[in-house]
């Protein structure tokens, strides 16, 4: 089965209640199992240049080199299957054009964003992300937080420094330690999970986590498993009755049926077909 068959992916991204404009992004390409969200960040309008971007970037690089290659191929230098590689790169490649944008107009200095994004392929998705937007995986009715936050709240916590419980009412909710865009390098964190029949995965920006607990999204995500787009109105509307301080976006993906990719004979065909 393919791999657009197999997923059911829908998104939903909204201003929230405070802010004029939407500084996020998202795009989902499902016929490549690619989505990707961005978060930016910067006065005028930059945020949302910057975020924009960052997914314009990200999806077309990644497009264009699944037309002839394969996500399981490895890297002949690295040895990393061929997603991983992809991930990083591409990410790379959003943040060069950030930081050469920024660079060459005043009203764009010192923009940039998170992002989150994930391949899903061969019954597994590579995962990539830079600063605080997040991916959850719900399986069964254990939700799970995936990534892990690139922010001065989450170096305090994992130091020991403050609480899960008090970092909730934290002030340095939105301080990133690493960001996409901001210097000429940047690295992003990138993981390979195995997926299951069932599995549903929720990338989102801060807006929304800050806004709702996870127990929340838990119970939404159980709940309204069967009916996707529903799922998203209804963490979307979560996030502004608490208060919509931020931008909200979320994408929802859900693993309806096993992706396996092709292997031997049948792939080299495949290839001569593309």
């Amino acid at each position: 089965m393919g791999i657009s068959t197999s997923l059911e992916i829908v998104s939903q991204t909204h201003s929230g209640m405070v802010r004029t404009h939407n500084e996020d992004s998202v795009g989902c390409e499902s016929a490549c199992g690619l989505v990707v969200l961005a978060d930016g960040m910067g006065g005028y309008n930059a945020g949302e240049v910057a975020s924009g971007i960052a997914v314009s970037v990200v999806t077309s690089e990644i497009s264009q080199r699944l037309q002839t290659a394969n996500l399981i191929d490895r890297d002949e230098v690295s040895g990393e299957e061929l997603a991983v590689v992809l991930l990083r790169e591409s990410v790379q490649k959003a943040n060069l054009s950030i930081f050469h944008a920024a660079h060459s107009k005043p009203q764009y200095t010192g923009m940039g964003t998170t992002i989150v994004a994930g391949i899903f392929y061969d019954n597994r998705v590579a995962v990539a992300h830079v600063g605080d937007s997040r991916m959850y995986r719900l399986r069964g009715d254990v939700l799970e937080t995936i990534t892990h936050d690139h922010s001065l709240l989450q170096e305090q916590i994992d130091a020991g420094i403050i609480s899960v419980t008090d970092a909730r009412s934290s002030q340095n909710k939105n301080l990133v330690t690493r960001a996409v865009g901001i210097d000429a390098k940047v690295t992003a964190e990138v993981h390979v999970h195995d997926v299951l029949v069932g599995d549903l995965y929720l990338f989102c920006s801060d807006g929304l986590n800050d806004m709702v607990e996870d127990q929340d999204i838990q119970s939404v995500l159980y709940a309204m498993q069967s009916n996707l787009p529903l799922a998203a109105d209804q963490l979307v509307q979560m996030a502004n009755d608490n208060g919509g301080r931020d931008n909200v976006s979320v994408i929802l993906v859900r693993a309806k049926a096993e992706f396996a990719s092709p292997r031997g004979w049948f792939a080299k065909l495949l290839s001569y077909i593309r």
